[in-house]
Parts: C-alpha cells; structure tokens; sequence
C-alpha cells in the first residue's frame, strides 16, 4: 500500500513539475519579442476573432509561435481574447502578450490632421479631403450638422461656417468622418472662445464672442509673427475706437474670392463689397479664415498702445506708427522702394 502511496505521489509530482515547466516555456514564448522589424500598422477586420488575429500575424510574418502553443496561451492564460476591430500600431520589441492587450483594450493607432491656422474653410476641407486615413463626408447638410452647439452667441444665426472651428492638430483613429473631426474642431472652439470672453480686457469694441473671432481672423491673416499679434490687436481696437476704417488688406482679398489673381490692385481697394474695410467702417460680416488660440487671446486682450498703422517690412514683420506721417515714411521706406 504505501509503495502505491509513492508512486501515486512520485506521478503527481512529476505531472505538476512538468506543467509548471510547460508554463514557463509558455510564459517565456508569449511575452518574448515578435517578429516586428520595424513600426507597422496592422488591421484587424470587423468579426475576426483571436484565433484568427493570431494567425494573420503570423501569415504577416510577424509571429513565429507555433499555432498550437498561441491556441494553449489563449485558452488557458490569455486575460482576455476578445479583440477589437480596427488599426494598430506594431513596434519592435512588442510581445504577444503587448499586442493582444492592445487589441482588446481598442487601443487603436491615433493618426493626425493639421487644420492650420490663417487658412480658409474651403482649404481645410481640401486638406481633409485629401487625408488617406479620413472618411470625407462634407455635403451642405453634415457641415451644418458639425456646427450644433448650445453656445447662445453660435451658431444657429450664422449662416456662414468660416471661422467656426478652432485651428489645431487632431488626433483620430483609422476611417474616421471629416464631420467628426470638424465637430470636434468646433467644440474645441467655443470652448476657448467662452473661457476667454470671461478673461476679455474692459472697454473692447466689439460686442461678442463672434466679432471676437472676425477680428481673430484678421489678426491671424495680416501676421505670422507671435509677438505681433496682440499689437495688430490693439492697431485694430484703436482704429474701431476711433471710427477709422481697418483697410487691411485680407478682408479684401476674402471680399474677392476665387476671381483673385494673387496681386491687388487700387480698383479693388476702391471697389465695395461687404468684406472691403477701406469701403465699410467696423468689422466685416463674418470671419475671413480660421483662427488658432493665439490670435483669439489677442483680439480679446490686445496690447494697450497708441499705434493705429503699421506696415509690413517684407520680411515678414511690422513697422508700427501713431502718426500718418510716420506711417507715411515708413510705407516709402519699406514698400515703395521695394
């Protein structure tokens, strides 16, 4: 009785070294690097399973596991094997075990589109349209769908989009709709633009969020220079205090739209439309392009000055004057030699 006792527990023994070097084996299989040799993407398509998922790794030549042992790991080991339909990121050094975790969370691969600020409506939809990775769905009615808000100053008025979307870089996964992404652009938008209406300097000349974002814009349009930007603020809110007319030059070349050949001539400065401010006094109706964060700070906290012209150098900055006569001099220095 007691020799069948041992050999009875010598069994047991063995059985259970042996399965618990079976797990090692395992555990060391699973969590060693794939065969990534560099950053991938890989997609999984709606209603594949695990089983499946593994087995296009490997017909990818990124797993050499044996398919028995990944079935084992997966039906006895694996946390969770329900993976997620879409596109994923592969790197150098990831595991089964990483690339499944990443599979079953939905942790899909993040692509990005740069909606940049100073341009116009119309060349960020082409921007979209372009993108390999976005689902363009833009028509009259998914573009007013994108603008929906609950905000009482936007946007149920306004009939025109340009402007209503913040200028920035967004993140998005694989097929996803230009709907979605300028909603999201929208969003983002007025929830900077009612932040900083609470933040706006006292005695500003314009009366709403909105005609904060048509001075943005041409704020956004006349500079590229960060630090200028506050200052062509103030240039502009000095002028509206005034009751001068803006006369800049974006708003005019907007009024013109696609006829614009690239070069602007004195018949267009002299001819009205409502976007020509050496015609109209105060703000243009709408704005002229997209605005970013900057600019919007600056049309709502412009720098306190005396200056109401300025003129570009050519190199991409500003001269600043108070006086006509100043500003007189410095167009023949900067512009008229030129």
């Amino acid at each position: 009785m007691k020799r069948f006792l041992f050999l009875v527990l010598g069994f047991v023994f063995t059985s259970a070294l042996g399965t618990a070097c079976a797990v090692i084996y395992l555990s060391k299989i699973v969590n060693a690097p794939l065969s990534i040799q560099s950053e991938s993407l890989f997609v999984i398509e709606q209603g594949s399973n695990a089983y499946r998922t593994v087995k296009q790794l490997r017909n990818k030549a990124y797993s050499d596991i044996p398919p028995m042992v990944a079935k084992v790991w997966l039906k006895f080991f694996a946390t969770d094997t329900s993976v997620k339909s879409g596109t994923y990121a592969l790197a150098p050094g990831d595991s089964l075990v990483d690339v499944f975790t990443r599979f079953t969370k939905g942790e899909e691969h993040l692509f990005s589109v740069s909606l940049v600020e100073g341009l116009t409506l119309k060349q960020w939809l082409e921007t979209l349209k372009a993108h390999n990775n976005i689902q363009f769905d833009i028509d009259d009615k998914t573009l007013r769908q994108t603008t929906n808000t609950n905000a009482d100053w936007c946007c149920q008025a306004i009939k025109h989009n340009e402007g209503l979307y913040l200028a920035d870089t967004y993140f998005f996964t694989n097929n996803t709709k230009a709907s979605a992404v300028l909603a999201r652009a929208h969003e983002a938008l007025i929830a900077f633009v009612d932040e900083q209406w609470q933040q706006r300097a006292l005695d500003l000349p314009i009366n709403t969020p909105y005609e904060a974002l048509i001075l943005a814009s041409i704020i956004e349009k006349e500079t590229a220079v960060p630090e200028e930007r506050s200052r062509i603020a103030g240039v502009f809110v000095n002028r509206l205090n005034s009751n001068m007319r803006l006369q800049t030059d974006p708003t005019v070349i907007y009024g013109i739209g696609d006829n614009f050949d690239g070069n602007i001539t004195r018949k267009h400065l002299r001819t009205p439309t409502p976007y020509n401010t050496y015609v109209i006094k105060g703000l243009p109706p709408t704005p002229i392009a997209m605005a970013g964060k900057a600019a919007i700070k600056a049309a709502l906290q412009p720098l306190d000055t005396d200056e109401v012209y300025f003129v570009a150098k050519g190199d991409g900055s500003h001269q600043f004057s108070t006086t006509l006569e100043a500003h007189n001099a410095a167009v023949r220095k900067y512009q008229l030699k030129r």
